[in-house]
C-alpha cells in the first residue's frame, strides 16, 4: 500500500502531539526524582482549620441537638424558621435568625422584638434587644455577642395581629458562643428605623477619650433636629443637633469623666411637636478622668441657627480673655440680619455686656474675664432684630457655660470694653498725643475732657429718631466727630485706658437717660461729663460751647441735675 505524503504528515504530527501530552502529564506528577534516581513522595499541606471553628465542632458533638421548638402562635401567624435549627448550639461569634411569616399583612407592627440575655454582667450590662424589619413577611438579624464568650438565651418575639406595638414569644433558643471578642451591635428602635437613622459606628459599646465624634444620616428635613442625652450615674445633658441634608455630626464631650457613659439618641416623634423617641442607645467607656461642665443650651440655639464649635465644654481656665467661635446657618431665620453676638460675663454680681461681629455668617472672638479671678457664668445671645430703632438693646439667650478666670488681678476699669477700644493704634496715639506735657493725672484727665468736649458735637437726630447700633464706639464717633452721650463717654473712658488711667461709664438720668465718665485720680474717683461740657441744644440745634464747669464738678451741685444710678461694663 502506498502511503503518499499528506499522510506522512498527518502521522507525523499526531505522533508528536502524543508526546508532547505524555510529557505535559509527567510533569504535572508531583513526585520527583533525587540525584540518587529515587522517587520523593509529594508534600501535601494539610488545610489550616480555625481553632474556634474548631471548639464549635467539638461543643455542638457534645451538645445534644435537639430541633428547634416555634410555639402555638407560629401556627397562627404560619411563621417559620430557616436559621436557627436547634434549640441549644455553639457558634463563633455569630448567629443568624431569618424567617417567614405567612400572614406578615395581618400584623399590627412591622418587626420582630428579639431579645439576647445572659447571665454573666459585661461592661453594657446583660442584655440587647434587636428590632428587626419584617419585609414582604421575611425578616433576616445578625446577631453578635456583646460579653464574648459565653452562653446566651435568644427569645424571638412576633407582633400581635389584634394590638399594635404588642409581641408574642415564638422561639427561644440557647447559644453558646466560644469566641472571646466583644462586639454590641448597633441596634435601632422601630422609631429609629422609621426615621431611616444610620448611624457612623462599627459598634455601640466604644472606648474614646473625652469625645466621641457622632455622626449619622436620617429621612429628616432641614426643619428637624437629633436630639442626644448623655447619662452617666446620676450626671445627664441633653442637647439637639441640626439636621442638613439629612446628615448631622457632633463631637459629644463625655463631661463626666472616667468610665461608661450611655448615649442615647432621639428622633423626632412625627404626631407631637417638640417631642422625641429613642432611637438607639451607644455606650462609651471614657478613658479620661477629666471632669467637664456641661454647656446649656436654649431653643434660640436651633431657632436662629447656631453652631458653637467652641467651646464644647464649660468650665475651662483662662486669663483675662477667652474666645468663641462659631457659625450661623445661612438658611436660619434672621440669619443675614445676625451681624453680631452679645457676650455677657457675671461674677460676684458684677456684669459686663461685650459684642463679637459675625462676618460672612461666621463669629471668632474673645471677650474680657474683666472682674478678676473666679467662676464666671457666660450667656451667649442673639440680637432681636427689630423693625424700628431704640436705644436699647435686646437679645435672647443660646447658650450658657462656665469659665474660671486665674488672672492675678482685676482690671475691670483698664480693660478694652464695648464701645471702648482703648487698646486700638489709632485710640493710643491718639490719646498720647492729647496728654503730651500733662505732669499729672488730673492733668491728663483735664485733657482728654478738654478734647472730647471740643472736638465732638451732639447727634440730636440721634437722639430724636433712637438711632442706636450694636457698633457705637469710640472708634465711630470719632470717625463721625459726633454722637450723644454714650459716645462722648465711649470716646473719653477709651482715651483715659489708653494712657493707663482707670475709667468707668456711669449710666444715670439728667432730664432724660444719661451718661458720664469717672476717672480715677490720685486715689479718688473724679467725675466728668464731656457732654454737658461741650454745648447745650437750642431749638433742637446743637451749640457749640466749651466749658470747664462738668469736669471734676461740685458733688452737691452736679447731684441737682444728675441722677446716678451705676456703672455699667
Amino acid at each position: 500500500m502506498m502511503i503518499n505524503k499528506h499522510s506522512l504528515l498527518t502521522i507525523f504530527i499526531i505522533l508528536l502531539t502524543s508526546m508532547l501530552l505524555l510529557s505535559a502529564c509527567s510533569n504535572s506528577n508531583s513526585s520527583s526524582t533525587t540525584g540518587n534516581g529515587e522517587i520523593e513522595s509529594p508534600v501535601v499541606e494539610e488545610p489550616e482549620i480555625d481553632p474556634y471553628e474548631a471548639l464549635v465542632m467539638e461543643k455542638n458533638e457534645e451538645i445534644e441537638l435537639t430541633p428547634l421548638e416555634l410555639t402555638s402562635y407560629s401556627e397562627d401567624v404560619g411563621a417559620t424558621f430557616a436559621n436557627p435549627s436547634y434549640q441549644k448550639f455553639a457558634v463563633d461569634g455569630q448567629v443568624v435568625v431569618e424567617g417567614q411569616i405567612e400572614k406578615h399583612a395581618e400584623l399590627q407592627t412591622d418587626f420582630v422584638w428579639i431579645k439576647v440575655t445572659t447571665n454573666v454582667d459585661g461592661p453594657t450590662g446583660k442584655n440587647l434587644e434587636y428590632y428587626t424589619p419584617i419585609i414582604n413577611g421575611t425578616f433576616k438579624q445578625e446577631i453578635h455577642f456583646y460579653n464574648g464568650e459565653g452562653e446566651y438565651q435568644v427569645n424571638v418575639q412576633l407582633p400581635s395581629m389584634d394590638r399594635e406595638n404588642y409581641y408574642y414569644s415564638t422561639a427561644k433558643f440557647d447559644v453558646i458562643n466560644v469566641n472571646p471578642e466583644k462586639k454590641r451591635d448597633v441596634t435601632f428602635t422601630p422609631y429609629g428605623y422609621e426615621a431611616g437613622l444610620a448611624l457612623d459606628l462599627s459598634s455601640s459599646y466604644v472606648e474614646e477619650n473625652g469625645v466621641i465624634s457622632l455622626k449619622g444620616t436620617a429621612n429628616l428635613t432641614d426643619e428637624d433636629t437629633v436630639m442626644i442625652t448623655l447619662k452617666k450615674d446620676s450626671d445627664n445633658w441633653k442637647h439637639v443637633i441640626p439636621v442638613k441634608n439629612g446628615q448631622f455630626s457632633y463631637d459629644v464631650p463625655l463631661f463626666f469623666g472616667e468610665g461608661l457613659h450611655e448615649l442615647e439618641v432621639l428622633v423626632p416623634d412625627e404626631n407631637r411637636n417638640n417631642y422625641y423617641r429613642t432611637a438607639s442607645v451607644i455606650y462609651i467607656h471614657n478613658l479620661s478622668n477629666e471632669v467637664m461642665m456641661p454647656i446649656t443650651y436654649y431653643d434660640m440655639y436651633i431657632k436662629r441657627g447656631v453652631t458653637l464649635e467652641s467651646p464644647s465644654y464649660g468650665g475651662e481656665k483662662a486669663e483675662q480673655t477667652y474666645f468663641v467661635r462659631g457659625t450661623i446657618d445661612q438658611s436660619a431665620e434672621f440669619a443675614q440680619e445676625t451681624t453680631h453676638l452679645y457676650i455677657t460675663t457675671e461674677l460676684d454680681g458684677e456684669t459686663a455686656l461685650e459684642v463679637i461681629p459675625v462676618e460672612n455668617f461666621v463669629f471668632d472672638g474673645e471677650f474680657h474675664l474683666r472682674f478678676g479671678p473666679g467662676t464666671y457664668k457666660v450667656t451667649l445671645s442673639v440680637p432681636e432684630i427689630r423693625e424700628r430703632n431704640s436705644n436699647e438693646f435686646r437679645y435672647f439667650h443660646f447658650a450658657e457655660f462656665e469659665v474660671e478666670s486665674v488672672a492675678a488681678v482685676d482690671n475691670r476699669n483698664l480693660l478694652p470694653s464695648r464701645g471702648v477700644q482703648s487698646d486700638d493704634p489709632i485710640i493710643i496715639a491718639l490719646a498720647n498725643e492729647i496728654t503730651e506735657g500733662a505732669s499729672s493725672d488730673r492733668e491728663k484727665a483735664k485733657a482728654v475732657y478738654e478734647y472730647v468736649a471740643k472736638n465732638i458735637s451732639y447727634d440730636v437726630e440721634k437722639l430724636r429718631t433712637n438711632d442706636f447700633q450694636w457698633d457705637d464706639s469710640a472708634l465711630k464717633t470719632l470717625e463721625l466727630k459726633s454722637g450723644v452721650c454714650q459716645d462722648y463717654a465711649y470716646l473719653a473712658i477709651a482715651l483715659l485706658r489708653a494712657v493707663d488711667m482707670e475709667a468707668r461709664y456711669v449710666e444715670g438720668f439728667t432730664r432724660e437717660r444719661h451718661a458720664w465718665v469717672e476717672v480715677l485720680v490720685d486715689g479718688d474717683w473724679l467725675t466728668m461729663d464731656p457732654t454737658w461740657g461741650a454745648g447745650y441744644v437750642h431749638r433742637n440745634e446743637f451749640v457749640a460751647e466749651y466749658n470747664e464747669a462738668y469736669f471734676d464738678p461740685n458733688t452737691a451741685e452736679f447731684e441737682k441735675t444728675h441722677k446716678r444710678n451705676g456703672v455699667a461694663y
